[in-house]
Parts: structure tokens; C-alpha cells; sequence
């Protein structure tokens, strides 16, 4: 198990070009390929859908008590995965597309490729570094293994199981909508890709762009002429510049002095930039934050350092676009609509994650407070655009957010783009499905203190009917999705599968 996630971990699946063959980019399909192809070489059988995503199905059997004759089940249990990762980022201390393999005392365990030597002991605290290794390619082996221990062991469902391998999980859903378009959906199900003991509501995800055009100025001070930040939106950004150049808004001079009034023009960027650079320097010994300004040709670069995490957990990170923002906002920034976008930034979100300044907060108890990221901006001296990740809790819908999102953009002058929006589920946490779980999860465990939990994280769960998100990460481990440094203990893996097995029985054994 560990030498086949390593692999898959060594693919670097993040989304990529757009090819007739390969609608995700050539990478995401090599893994998807990896795992349709293992499949079949244990005797699974393997279903692909045009390349946007496909299955691995173990077929079922009802028996007739009375004859004994045989039948194809008719009920599937579906358990959609992802192969697809988000981009790895900056500052790993590890490879994030090699899969290292480190026991507990820091020794490499990568002489073997299917287990550590005699001299390295197997130990539960082994740890599998890499993009993918929690989020969600420790799942996809753990239930493949899952169904394939049960199925060596000679255990005969009376149900399908279908493993479901989605391609774009993390950037938008399309494959697996054109998966259900051609292949019915599982009865019901459950998808790895959360928390223990149990996930029994989703909060609502929407992605949405803010925009402002940005007008020509005359006056002297700084223009903005690029900027830029983040990976993805349910990311927290760990990066983010802005490229200004100094212009002292008067008119070029032509023919005689030209030489006169250039020199002076250089000794004016000169002094301009020096300020720039003396203002970061105390913001950064101020604040604690990581920021830099360095030249770049004939202009500079801000540049601001935070620290990554997931969309769903933004308290857990810093956001770059919100300390770089925060720099510019001291700055002689020239433009009025750029100085505006800026004030609208700090004054409506700044480091808020609740979206109170966007007046858009909101609660309720199963879920708790909305949470917003802004993982991305980009724009030029023309516009700004910034991309949002916002989850609403269970009671609320999408469209209460834009229709109180809607006025403060009025008044600040900026448009919205939606991109894209999921709604809420909800599963009461004493039904007998989550009950069932939940069981399941207490047995292998002991743990009978923990409950069904209300994410803020979105999953495949919401993808088929009746279904619900249910592991791989136990109570008390760090969510390390979408960080630096990714990885998963050899423990915490091996136990996630024995567990996804004991639910794959219960779930499909006969009557």
C-alpha cells in the first residue's frame, strides 16, 4: 500500500492543458490511467468515460436461500475519490511529487520500494511526504486496498461497489458531471475525502470573482502596473506581488533639456523608490510579515509571503493578498479607482475570514459561522479581479449571499462574476446511515466521544444521492490539505483502510 501511493503521490496531477485526450492535462489523466490500469490487473473490473473520469466496480451477487440461484445486485454503494491534487506552492522542506518515505527517527525508508528494510522497523509515526498524501490520494489507495482485502478474503457483497475516480475535484466538477451523464449514479455512498468520525452536512461553496476598472490618472506617485497572487480559490494564498512604477505625472520633455529633465526624472524615481523600499522595511518590522520590495528593469516589486491552507480553514494560514494590500495602503499609490479598490479591500475584508465587512456573515448552529478566502487577484493598470471562496452554512443558500453581498459592491463600485456554486447538505446524524458510520468508526477506534461533524470542506458527497463524507483524518491530527509539507503517518493511512473495509461490509453485506 505504501509503495503504490508513493507512486501515485510521484505523478505531479495537478490540472493542466487541455487536450482532445486529455481533458485535465496529461498528468492528471497519468495517474487516473495508474489506478483503471491496477484495477484490472487484480481482476476489478474498469469503466472510462471518454477520459473526464471513470470506475473500478466489484459487481455483487444476491443469493435465493430457498433455490440458491444466483443474480446481479441492483443496489450500488458508490465511493467517489480524486486524483487530481492542487499545485504543490513554495517552500517544501521535501520533494512534493516523490513521495519520501521517513520513519520515526528521521531515517529514509526509501531503500525499499515496498517497505522499510528489516533495520527500519514498520511503525505507525512512519510518515509519506508529498502533494496528495492527505488530500486525496492516501484515500484513493486505502479504499482500493479496502475492496481488494475484502475481496481476497472471499467476502461476496450483495451490492456493487463502485470506486469512483474523479479527475477535477479541486477546479471545478465538470468531469464528473460529464461522468454522471453517461454512467448512473450509485444508489448511495460515501467519499473520503473529509473527517472522522463521520461528516453528516456540507456547507454551501460558492466562487466568485470581484471586479473594478480601473481609470487613467495624470498624477504623480506609484502606478500599479501588475498584480498578482494565489493558486487556486480554496486555497489560502502563500504569495502575492505588485509590480509599480514611479511617475511624476508631468509631461515628457522634447528636443532642448530633454537630458536635463531625464536626470532629474531618474533622481525623483530614485527617491520615490527609496521610499517604497524604507516603508516595507518598517511595515515588515512592524507587522511580523514577510514582505520584500526589490527592482525589477525600471520598476519595483512588492512582494508578500503568507502561509498556505485550505479554503475551508483559512484561520489556519495568512492570507499574502491581504498583507500585501495592507503594505500598498501606505504608499503614494497614484489613481484614484486603484486607491479606492485598495480601501474597498481593507475596509471589507482585510484579514477578516467571516465576511462581516462584506456583510455577508451569517451562523447557524450545525454548521457555525460563513467562512471566506480570498485565494486569488490578478489584474494590470486596466482592472483587478479577485477570486472568493465563500462556504455558507446549512441553512443558508446561494443566493442569500449575493443578495447580501450585492449592495456594498454597489456602492464601492465593483461588479461580480459567479464562477461557480454547490449547495449545502444536510444528513440528521441520527439516521441509520450515519449511525452505521459512525458505529463503524467507534469499533476501530474506541473513540465514543467524538460526533457527526457539519465541514466547511466540499466533497464528492454532494455529487451522488444519499451520500456523506467519512474519513481519512482522525480527531486531533493537523489538516495539512493544501499546505507545504503534506503528508500522512503509515498509522493513521493503514487504520483509515481498515475502517473504510469494516464500512464497505457493513454497508453491502447481505440481508
Amino acid at each position: 500500500m505504501i509503495a503504490e501511493l508513493r507512486k501515485l503521490v510521484a505523478i505531479p496531477s495537478v490540472r493542466g492543458e487541455a487536450t482532445s485526450d486529455f481533458p485535465f492535462g496529461a498528468d492528471v489523466d497519468r495517474a487516473y490511467r495508474f489506478m483503471l490500469e491496477k484495477a484490472e490487473q487484480d481482476g476489478f473490473d474498469a469503466v472510462d468515460v471518454g477520459g473526464f473520469g471513470g470506475h473500478i466496480e466489484w459487481r455483487g451477487v444476491n443469493v435465493d436461500e430457498a433455490t440458491g440461484i444466483e443474480a446481479a445486485a441492483a443496489a450500488t454503494l458508490g465511493i467517489p475519490v480524486h486524483v487530481d491534487v492542487v499545485p504543490a506552492g513554495d517552500g517544501w522542506d521535501e520533494d512534493p511529487f516523490e513521495g519520501k518515505y521517513i520513519s520515526e527517527d528521521g531515517t529514509d525508508c526509501q531503500a525499499s520500494t515496498n517497505a522499510p528494510s528489516p533495520t527500519n522497523t514498520p511503525s505507525p509515526t512512519n510518515r509519506i511526504y508529498g502533494r496528495g498524501t492527505t488530500d486525496n490520494k492516501n484515500a484513493v489507495i486505502a479504499t482500493y486496498y479496502a475492496m481488494k482485502a475484502l475481496k481476497e478474503s472471499g467476502f461476496v457483497p450483495a451490492k456493487n461497489i463502485r470506486l469512483i475516480l474523479g479527475l477535477d475535484e479541486e477546479t471545478g466538477w465538470t468531469g464528473m458531471a460529464k461522468y454522471l451523464e453517461e454512467v448512473d449514479a450509485p444508489d448511495f455512498g460515501f467519499s473520503p475525502d473529509a473527517d472522522f468520525p463521520v461528516i453528516n452536512g456540507e456547507m454551501g461553496m460558492i466562487v466568485f470573482e470581484i471586479a473594478k476598472k480601473l481609470e487613467k490618472t495624470s498624477e504623480s506617485g506609484l502606478i500599479l502596473r501588475t498584480i498578482e497572487g494565489g493558486n487556486a480559490p480554496n486555497m489560502v494564498p502563500d504569495f502575492a506581488r505588485a509590480v509599480v512604477k514611479y511617475d511624476d505625472g508631468k509631461p515628457k520633455v522634447k528636443g532642448k533639456g530633454r537630458a536635463k529633465a531625464q536626470t532629474k526624472a531618474k533622481d525623483k524615481t530614485a527617491e520615490a523608490y527609496e521610499a517604497v523600499k524604507n516603508h516595507v522595511r518598517d511595515f515588515k518590522q512592524r507587522t511580523g510579515y514577510n514582505v520584500t520590495a526589490k527592482g525589477r528593469g525600471t520598476a519595483l516589486e512588492i512582494a508578500a509571503e503568507g502561509v498556505s491552507a485550505h479554503g475551508a480553514h483559512p484561520e489556519l494560514g495568512t492570507n499574502a493578498i491581504s498583507v500585501l494590500m495592507d503594505c500598498l495602503s501606505g504608499l503614494s499609490i497614484a489613481g484614484e479607482s486603484t486607491r479606492e479598490f485598495i480601501d474597498f479591500y481593507l475596509e471589507h475584508i482585510g484579514f477578516e475570514i467571516d465576511g462581516k465587512g462584506l456583510g455577508i456573515d451569517s451562523s447557524d448552529a450545525p454548521s457555525g459561522p460563513l467562512i471566506v478566502n480570498v485565494g486569488m487577484i490578478s489584474g494590470n493598470s486596466e482592472a483587478i479581479i479577485l477570486t472568493v471562496n465563500v462556504r455558507n452554512p446549512v441553512s443558508k443558500k446561494e443566493e442569500d449571499v449575493y443578495d447580501a453581498l450585492r449592495p456594498i459592491l454597489d456602492k464601492n463600485g465593483l461588479g461580480v462574476v459567479k464562477l461557480s456554486g454547490m449547495e449545502p447538505i444536510f444528513v440528521p446524524p441520527d439516521s441509520d446511515f450515519i449511525e452505521t458510520l459512525l458505529k463503524v468508526y467507534r469499533d476501530n477506534t474506541g473513540d465514543t466521544e467524538a460526533q457527526p461533524l457539519v465541514i466547511g470542506g466540499g466533497t464528492y458527497a454532494r455529487a451522488i444521492p444519499n451520500a456523506v463524507a467519512f474519513g481519512p483524518r482522525f480527531p486531533g491530527e493537523p489538516d495539512i490539505m493544501h499546505q507545504k509539507n503534506e503528508y500522512v503517518t503509515e498509522g493513521s493511512f493503514m487504520k483509515s483502510s481498515e475502517i473504510f473495509a469494516d464500512a464497505i461490509f457493513e454497508l453491502t453485506k447481505p440481508d
